[in-house]
C-alpha cells in the first residue's frame, strides 16, 4: 500500500473498509470488554427514551474501525500516530463507510485524513493518522 501513497494525489482515497452493521450482541461484548455499560449502548427502551430509534454504537467501537482500517492496510510498525473525533451517531443496524485519504507527503511519511460516513453521507467520526515511509 505504501507504493501507493507515492503515486497518490493528495485528496486520494487510498483505502476503504465497511464492515457488517453493528447488533446489539456486538454492543453487549464490546461493554463488556470495554467496562463501557452506559445504557445507551444496551437498553433499546432508555435509548428510545433518550430520543433515539435504536442503541447508540459506542463511539470507541467506531474508532476501533478506523483503527482496523488502518492496520488491514499498512505495516502496524509505520502506523506512528492516530487520533480521531467524534462528530455524529451511528446506530444499530447503520453501515459505515471508513476510509484514508492522502493529505499530504512529508519527507519521512504520509498524513492521512480518516473518515467514516453513513450510507446518506453524514459523517460520524474523522480522524488523522502519520504513516512513515519506513
Amino acid at each position: 500500500m505504501l507504493t501507493d501513497l507515492l503515486s497518490a494525489a493528495p485528496g486520494t482515497i487510498i483505502a476503504q473498509f465497511s464492515p457488517l452493521p453493528s447488533a446489539p450482541e456486538d454492543l453487549v461484548r464490546y461493554a463488556q470488554a470495554s467496562g463501557d455499560s452506559n445504557p445507551l449502548h444496551l437498553d433499546l427502551e432508555f435509548a428510545r427514551q433518550a430520543g433515539f430509534d435504536n442503541l447508540v454504537v459506542h463511539g470507541m467501537l467506531n474508532m476501533a474501525h478506523l483503527g482496523r482500517l488502518l492496520t488491514e492496510h499498512f505495516p502496524a510498525e509505520r502506523i506512528r500516530s492516530f487520533s480521531a473525533r467524534f462528530e455524529g451517531v451511528v446506530l444499530v443496524g447503520q453501515r459505515v463507510t471508513y476510509r484514508a485519504s492522502l493529505a499530504e507527503r512529508t519527507g519521512d511519511g504520509f498524513q492521512l485524513a480518516l473518515e467514516g460516513l453513513l450510507l446518506n453521507g453524514a459523517r460520524v467520526i474523522s480522524g488523522q493518522a502519520f504513516v512513515s515511509a519506513s
